[in-house]
């Protein structure tokens, strides 16, 4: 058999119909939607029940979804692990993680960078020290923008339509820390503040004893992309010496990395 080409792969006689269909029903699973009835996702794919009930069972199988006991189903560990391998290997993750590890280790407190992702905030790299509070964050995980100081930052860099179309009630979250704003109203006035000054603050809003430190990613047209933040303890850190203290450090490595990508 002769070797294939580059532009094999995009020819019709080197597509695999059934591996299509498992891909069209993997992708129905969003954050604002993580599970799926098959009965539902037929309609959704344009599907036969049958062919979708097949796809489903080969996927479950395989450790791409999880059958749940009310009869749901939600991507699998699988999918998760394909998902970590693709954000390592983001030319941002690649290009930030050296830099971020150097301000970890300057620190000694947790670092973290994320992207916005329609409320939410996702992340990219965890770095984290062993005493913070929130140690159930990894890589993958979500957490409410309006109620994080990345999220605030990235927010803050939106156009309006875009702003309003993703911040609704829903946004603000019901378990959240004791300074947390609990509308788009009342969090407008500190979004004009950050896109101002160019830094955001987290004061305990998403957790009680929590305070972090954020500032923007650039890339090389100088549009804000990402957020990093140096996350640490209410206890040890008081929102005045996080200002004083941290503040530099992480513009400077967001300086440094947005250079890197430009």
């Amino acid at each position: 058999m002769p070797p294939k080409q580059q532009g094999d792969a995009a020819k019709p006689e080197y597509r695999v119909e059934a591996l299509a269909k498992g891909l069209r029903i993997l992708s129905l699973f969003t954050e604002q939607r993580p599970t799926w009835r098959v009965s539902d996702i037929a309609p959704a794919v344009g599907m036969p029940l049958p062919t979708v009930y097949r796809v489903i069972m080969t996927l479950t199988a395989e450790g791409y979804l999880d059958h749940l006991p009310n009869g749901d189903y939600r991507p699998g560990v699988r999918v998760l692990t394909l998902g970590n391998a693709a954000l390592r290997g983001l030319d941002l993750v690649e290009l930030a993680t050296p830099r971020l590890q150097q301000l970890g280790a300057a620190s000694g407190e947790t670092v973290n960078l994320a992207v916005l992702t329609g409320d939410r905030i996702l992340y990219l790299v965890r770095l984290r020290n062993s005493d913070l509070v929130t140690a159930n964050i990894q890589v993958g995980s979500t957490l409410p923008a309006v109620h994080t100081s990345i999220g605030k930052l990235l927010l803050a860099h939106l156009d309006e339509d875009d702003l309003t179309s993703r911040i609704t009630e829903r946004s603000f979250a019901r378990q959240h820390g004791p300074n947390a704003k609990v509308s788009l109203d009342e969090l407008r006035g500190e979004l004009a503040k950050i896109r101002e000054e160019g830094w955001a603050l987290q004061d305990e809003e998403l957790a009680f004893g929590l305070r972090s430190v954020a500032a923007p990613v650039r890339d090389a047209s100088g549009r804000v992309i990402a957020g990093a933040n140096l996350a640490v303890q209410s206890r040890d850190w008081s929102s005045q010496r996080i200002i004083r203290e941290l503040r530099p450090l992480i513009e400077k490595a967001c300086a440094d990395i947005s250079a890197l990508l430009g």
